[in-house]
């Protein structure tokens, strides 16, 4: 198959650690140039201990190390205008953007305001607020800001936002989380519709719990242990392995950004284990 994307700029939120950073590492080991985006910085909601800058900056180098080049900012994806402020830095830089990875996310589970007898009715409001707008308008922000761009350019391109398996299943005492990754399968099936007359594919990929921050914290068995109804989230896998590794999920954006997946447009990705297959 032909991963070749020479020449090419990817733009990937959340890119300082984690899905993001795997993200960004691989596209640029396969020749494209990145731009890279994340706040680095705490959410008052998410009971994990978000990215900061040293990590962006781990980052950068382990791009570069790659010989690609890579700029890299601070910024918030709930913010339009220092999402746009990035993309109009990186087209002056490399003159064009032709992928993009919309990976930036949270999760407030486990939090304060998480969950409790009445489960989802008992998210708080503010958490409900960030996660919609960090994982669904950040999205939404992120795909406007740059097709301008990718459309000028007469190249096509792709777009691959990141779901998950709650965006196919509707899990419990996350109803905010699930509502932003249903969310972001509604957004990316008009784009595909809208920007297929410009030769934009737009694809969602699905995870089920991946090996990073936001599922490996003390926060999250210790909510499981708190609301067992909860568990009902952790019923398995059919794949005999409990998360799947970010490098999996890079897999499937690598294939989704390349001319590999040249006629592949408006699909939900599962890179999930079988987890949405389940009986």
């Amino acid at each position: 198959m032909n991963f070749d994307l020479d020449g090419r700029t990817a733009f990937v939120t959340g890119a300082a650690r984690g899905q993001g950073r795997r993200h960004a590492i691989t596209l640029a080991q396969h020749g494209a140039n990145i731009v890279a985006i994340d706040l680095c910085g705490q959410i008052d909601t998410v009971p994990y201990s978000m990215s900061t800058p040293e990590d962006l900056a781990e980052t950068v180098q382990l791009v570069e190390s790659t010989g690609r080049k890579i700029i890299a900012k601070q910024g918030d994806v709930r913010d339009f205008e220092q999402v746009q402020a990035t993309v109009d830095e990186a087209f002056a830089a490399f003159g064009r953007i032709d992928i993009v990875v919309a990976n930036a996310g949270t999760n407030g589970l486990g939090g304060a305001g998480g969950a409790g007898p009445f489960e989802s009715q008992d998210i708080d409001l503010q958490r409900w607020r960030d996660c919609i707008d960090t994982n669904l308008t950040g999205v939404f922000n992120t795909i406007k800001a740059a097709v301008p761009a990718m459309i000028s350019g007469e190249r096509g391109g792709s777009i691959i936002a990141t779901s998950s398996t709650a965006g196919i299943r509707g899990l419990r005492s996350m109803a905010d989380y699930v509502a932003a990754k249903h969310g972001v399968v509604g957004l990316c099936r008009a784009f595909a519709n809208e920007l297929a007359e410009h030769s934009i594919r737009v694809n969602t990929v699905h995870p089920t719990g991946v090996a990073t921050q936001m599922v490996e914290n003390p926060e999250l068995p210790a909510f499981f242990q708190a609301y067992p109804k909860a568990a009902v989230n952790l019923d398995g896998n059919l794949l005999p392995v409990d998360l799947v590794q970010p490098e999996d999920v890079s897999n499937a954006v690598l294939f989704l950004a390349s001319d590999a997946a040249r006629y592949v447009t408006g699909l939900e990705m599962t890179v999930d284990a079988g987890f949405t297959a389940r009986a």
